[in-house]
């Protein structure tokens, strides 16, 4: 390589990058050659659809010598810094119910989310946003991203049809924020079709799962219900795209949240929550759901801090009732609940009778979509 590049290379601060390393996954095998033999360079081997390579791999895996790193969208507060918005960042990180925002950095707050609810957190759209504040070149970024992962279905004409992974591509914006159902996406192919083609688009991280949970104890996946499930998008940018909606061209962040009866917003919580968790560890999401003809309840998402189980609540405006969630704490041993949405930060004490007799005795963590990112350090506060 030197020879071919008439330059020295140094190991010491080198990287060497194996892309598209599913074209010979033989290399994963050798994986094990550059960690004993040259442990100074680092080197990353990266490609699309790797699980599905791995899933059935006959070669002898380097273990102990590979490190995985769970790549997901830009987050919130990486949009900011990629926007080069340091004070408003700054004010997030260091945020606390003592010293909150004030109400002009507030509104720019949620006004920047509503930026990043349109954009989404694909690191081109990001990039093509920032350098030419043309929507319409975010939107050819979106639909070179979509395209590209269609003409992968060819791929994979031997496990499934490329048809019935088109169903589901275009059937999960649809479907956010309700119980997946197979029959629903297409009622004229077989549900083993359909349940085949939404396991490898998630195998491929193009949507993830929401495990539906008792939410009795921990850890939650512990307790799932393996027939109750939602299902969410990679990037909520790229939700939008598929649903053929104009962000830009609603006045408010709530009037965009309202869409799909709050689907986008729990799209996006549901991402961002994904990014709680260190980059080594895969995320999962959870929720929980009671379907009863007399009292039907649900909570969107469900995250274990420690010991407690902590149900959280999304609410696509500034305010919104909390039946279910008071259901659920009457139910549930936990006392600690959150609710996400556009109203400023603040923590109450919830203590009232609901509908059944029951009285619900809790604190509400109220937090403004801004802040997901704080989560687990504000509900310590």
């Amino acid at each position: 390589m030197e020879s071919a590049l008439n330059k020295s290379i140094n190991v010491n601060t080198s990287i060497l990058f194996l892309d598209e390393i599913q074209a010979a996954p033989e290399i994963f095998a050798k994986l094990r050659w550059f960690y004993e033999e040259m442990p100074a360079l680092a080197v990353i081997a990266a490609g699309s659809l790797l699980e599905f390579l791995l899933e059935h791999h006959t070669f002898s895996m380097s273990v102990g010598r590979i490190q995985y790193f769970f790549v997901e969208p830009l987050s919130f507060p990486e949009f900011l810094l990629a926007k080069n918005e340091t004070h408003l960042l700054s004010a997030i990180e260091n945020f606390s119910f003592t010293k909150p925002l004030n109400i002009a950095l507030h509104d720019k707050a949620n006004g920047l989310f509503k930026e990043y609810i349109t954009i989404g957190g694909m690191p081109e759209a990001v990039l093509k946003w920032i350098g030419t504040a043309s929507l319409e070149n975010v939107s050819m970024v979106h639909n070179d991203l979509i395209n590209t992962y269609r003409d992968d279905f060819s791929k994979y004409n031997s496990r499934v049809s490329s048809a019935s992974l088109e169903d589901v591509l275009v059937s999960i914006p649809k479907s956010l924020g309700k119980k997946f159902v197979y029959s629903h996406v297409n009622p004229l192919v077989r549900t083993e079709s359909i349940k085949t083609s939404l396991n490898l688009l998630t195998k491929a991280r193009i949507c993830h799962t929401i495990q539906g949970s008792y939410a009795n104890g921990i850890p939650l996946g512990a307790e799932i219900n393996p027939k109750l499930f939602k299902i969410i998008f990679l990037d909520v940018g790229l939700v939008s795209t598929l649903l053929g909606l104009k962000l830009y061209q609603f006045n408010k962040i709530d009037d965009i949240l309202l869409i799909n009866k709050g689907a986008i917003a729990e799209q996006v919580v549901g991402q961002l929550l994904r990014l709680l968790v260190p980059y080594y560890i895969e995320p999962k999401l959870y929720y929980w759901n009671r379907e009863t003809a007399s009292s039907s309840a649900e909570i969107d998402y469900l995250i274990q801090d420690n010991e407690r189980l902590i149900p959280i609540e999304v609410k696509s405006g500034s305010e919104g009732k909390l039946r279910s969630l008071h259901q659920f704490m009457s139910e549930k041993p936990w006392k600690t609940a959150i609710r996400f949405y556009t109203g400023l930060a603040g923590k109450s004490h919830i203590k009232s009778k609901i509908a059944n007799g029951r009285i619900v005795d809790y604190e509400l963590f109220s937090l403004p979509f801004y802040l997901i990112s704080q989560t687990y350090k504000l509900i310590t506060m």
